[in-house]
């Protein structure tokens, strides 16, 4: 099998609820995706997406995928891309950094990779742990009351674990804090999540306000020192997430005993390649993991699935079903949200078959004869 020519699509997703806001002010309406079809000489396509949270929450932006993807795409022409290590070496060779960038082209070579063996991902990724796979909600930032109600309104629909999106005035997080967890039961999870939006004074305050909720910390500061230092201060369970980029991260935050839990984005990290290999790390380790990615629609939906479903499941603090956030569905066979949980799909590869009507053509095309 040989790598003939990329395909590459834009595409806008709304969301259902018209705005997530989260951290210092920081929002974003329309999500903008970049799917990536890599074809082969054998007749057979993969697919895979990028769609980074807007170009401000970590150095990735939705242009800067489509850009990148022109940069490599002419040193990938003619390799075998179910030679999934080879590929990452040529992309690392090619474009120094740019994660982001390579993950949509990883996540293609999986999805040809299952697509030939006749399996689906989560087999090659490890096997099925479970029968399904624990979600949690992002709750956008608003007024106490309001992300209140929409707690109360997302666990009738089966959901536990929700992740409250903070980092604001100090103040107002304590009293969102404090009016979310005190609506929740025992056994749902609250995670506070600051995205790195406080200053080390306002998040010793939060941490001191909270210190006897049943409360997750996540990501307070935003460089790894800062982070670390609120760690030392509370005895909250506390979770890293923008600082974990990769297994040098992974291994000198172990090392410090920063975090009880990490967030493991597949873009974040550069594709399902490398963030298996944290996430296997992880699992030696004892660090339960978050798995999931910066955001997306359908593509990227099945293959966080495959990814979380292949997981052990003591390991899998939770996950995420972007597409049931977005208004546009770009792809038939992703999983579905049922009751607060998903599955990874049987068909072989990702399982998921494109919604050309959505993704419009190309936006560009490099093969052979560009």
């Amino acid at each position: 099998m040989k790598i003939t020519a990329f395909n590459v699509y834009q595409v806008d997703l709304p969301l259902k609820e018209g705005r997530y806001s989260w951290a210092d002010g920081k929002y974003v309406d329309v999500f903008d995706c970049t799917v990536v079809e890599i074809e082969t000489d054998e007749g057979v396509s993969g697919y895979g997406e990028v769609c980074p949270l807007g170009p401000f929450y970590l150095p990735a932006y939705g242009p800067g995928v489509r850009t990148g993807i022109s940069e490599l795409a002419p040193h990938l022409i003619g390799a075998d891309p179910s030679e999934i290590g080879k590929i990452n070496l040529i992309m690392d060779a090619a474009l120094l950094g740019h994660p982001y960038v390579k993950s949509g082209i990883d996540m293609a070579c999986w999805d040809l990779l299952g697509k030939r063996a006749g399996l689906p991902v989560c087999d090659l990724l490890g096997g099925r742990h479970g029968e399904s796979v624990a979600l949690y909600r992002a709750i956008s930032q608003q007024a106490p009351e309001a992300m209140a109600k929409n707690i109360a309104g997302y666990r009738d629909e089966g959901y536990t674990k929700f992740q409250l999106k903070v980092g604001g005035d100090a103040d107002d997080d304590i009293a969102r804090i404090h009016a979310t967890r005190k609506i929740l039961d025992r056994g749902e999870i609250l995670i506070a999540d600051a995205n790195t939006g406080w200053l080390m004074h306002e998040a010793a305050r939060v941490a001191d306000a909270v210190a006897k909720l049943d409360v997750y910390i996540e990501q307070p500061c935003k460089s790894y020192e800062e982070s670390l230092t609120i760690r030392r201060r509370t005895a909250r369970p506390f979770i890293l997430d923008e600082n974990i980029d990769g297994l040098q991260a992974l291994l000198r935050a172990h090392g410090d005993g920063a975090m009880d839990a990490i967030n493991l984005k597949i873009s974040k990290v550069g594709g399902l390649t490398k963030a298996r290999q944290i996430r296997d790390l992880c699992v030696s380790l004892g660090i339960a993991m978050t798995i999931e990615d910066s955001w997306g629609g359908d593509i990227i939906t099945a293959a966080i699935a495959h990814l979380a479903h292949s997981t052990p499941e003591r390991f899998r603090f939770s996950s995420t079903d972007f597409n049931s956030y977005v208004t546009v569905q770009t792809a038939t066979g992703a999983p579905k949200r049922k009751n607060g949980y998903m599955k990874a799909g049987t068909a072989p590869g990702l399982g998921i078959v494109p919604d050309f009507d959505s993704l419009g053509a190309p936006t560009a095309r490099y093969s052979q004869s560009n």
